[in-house]
């Protein structure tokens, strides 16, 4: 175990020799952390205390330290490191016997030329099981060079790019190579830049879908994916035998959308969570998707429809779907159109144990003997289903 008495020391001795100041949250961390298995965690964004955020001479000085140190993972989310600083990182992720596992660096200000370093130096890397760089603006280039590093790289598991300002050419680059990479387990390209409404992405990873069975968890959020986008990736997921996990919340599916996915969560036998808040499916998409909870082929156990204009016909096909289906354990409702019976009808729900309490976002309450539905603030959880597949001889599985 490294003694972080030591580390603190050696830390304060580097800034000294490179003339830099003391950041007082690295220190404050090294002096205080648990660094059994070496995790060190300097996030920017601590709501309980002031903290000063880091910066590149600070990264520059942290890797320093931590050469040679065998450091698994790597937590620098919310500060102020730019291309300049990725450069130190990358030599830690080169380093011949490196055991960094894990990186970091959602909400900074890495852009093309910081995404093409690290890229370089995941080619020849052997250790990183995850990286996050969501938040930062590394656009359509710096995705490419990502994805061309996954043409050669068979060790990284979980990859976010949301909020990256990816464009076309970069999203359809990710669902090529994931014909041939069988090793990323989730990806997560969240809102790119499309200025296209033919919905040509989702052509290719309809086809991707078709050939790979190692994707478990698959990030679409904001793509303004429509009807016929839904279409043709419910032509690749019927084909389709690993993904486990379909975020598709903040499109613009409607009911047409939602016919396609139920027809084919009928058939799919491995899809177990579906994300579609923030849509348009309303009553007629919500009765499609109760039909298909209910028939013997589907295996899903959580389905979010948040925000979806959904009135009461459908949300009580949804609860009557609840109360027949035990596979389906959560379902999240919240935004749309909560009427009395739709509150009763969840509320029994809850009371009579067939929902619990923690596996949806809203609970009942009585006022004049009228029951009412207030939020509760649970969402379709995050998976970070690398780390699981590891753990479980590369099949993963969700925890419950």
């Amino acid at each position: 175990m490294l003694d972080n008495e030591k580390l603190s020391s050696f830390y304060e001795a580097v800034c000294a020799e490179h003339q830099t100041q003391i950041n007082p949250h690295i220190l404050g961390v090294l002096k205080e952390s648990t660094l059994t298995g070496f995790d060190l965690k300097l996030p920017g964004n601590n709501r309980l205390r002031q903290i000063q955020r880091l910066n590149d001479e600070d990264v520059r000085v942290l890797s320093k330290c931590l050469q040679s140190k065998r450091v698994r993972g790597l937590h620098l989310q919310y500060n102020n490191i730019t291309d300049a600083a990725v450069v130190h990182l990358a030599d830690l992720l080169q380093e011949e016997n490196s055991a960094l596992c894990s990186l970091d660096l959602m909400f900074n200000n890495i852009q093309t030329d910081g995404a093409e370093v690290l890229a370089k130096s995941l080619q020849g890397n052997s250790s990183l099981i995850s990286l996050t760089l969501s938040g930062n603006k590394v656009g359509n280039r710096g995705a490419m060079h990502l994805a061309s590093m996954l043409q050669v790289n068979s060790t990284l598991q979980e990859l976010e790019l949301a909020d990256c300002d990816l464009a076309t050419q970069s999203v359809i680059a990710f669902a090529i190579v994931l014909k041939s990479n069988k090793s990323l387990r989730s990806l997560d390209i969240s809102r790119p830049l499309l200025f296209s409404h033919q919905d040509e992405c989702l052509v290719h990873f309809s086809e991707m879908l078709v050939v790979n069975s190692s994707l478990v968890e698959l990030h679409l959020g904001k793509m303004g994916l429509t009807d016929t986008g839904m279409e043709r990736l419910a032509e690749g997921l019927r084909l389709n035998h690993g993904l486990r996990y379909l975020d598709l919340h903040c499109n613009r599916v409607s009911r047409d959308g939602a016919f396609h996915l139920s027809e084919m969560l009928k058939r799919n036998r491995t899809l177990e969570i579906v994300d579609l808040s923030f849509n348009r499916i309303e009553d007629e998409g919500a009765l499609y998707l109760s039909q298909a909870i209910t028939s013997p082929g589907c295996i899903l156990t959580e389905l979010s429809v948040k925000s979806n204009n959904i009135g009461t016909e459908g949300l009580l096909a949804l609860a009557r779907a609840r109360k027949a289906k035990t596979s389906l354990s959560h379902i999240y409702i919240w935004g749309n159109h909560l009427e009395e019976p739709v509150c009763q009808a969840f509320s029994e729900l809850i009371s009579s144990g067939r929902l619990l309490p923690e596996q949806t976002d809203v609970s009942a309450y009585e006022v004049d003997g009228h029951v009412f539905l207030a939020e509760v603030f649970h969402s379709v959880r995050r998976h970070h289903t690398a780390a699981q597949a590891q753990k479980s001889n590369n099949t993963p599985r969700f925890k419950t």
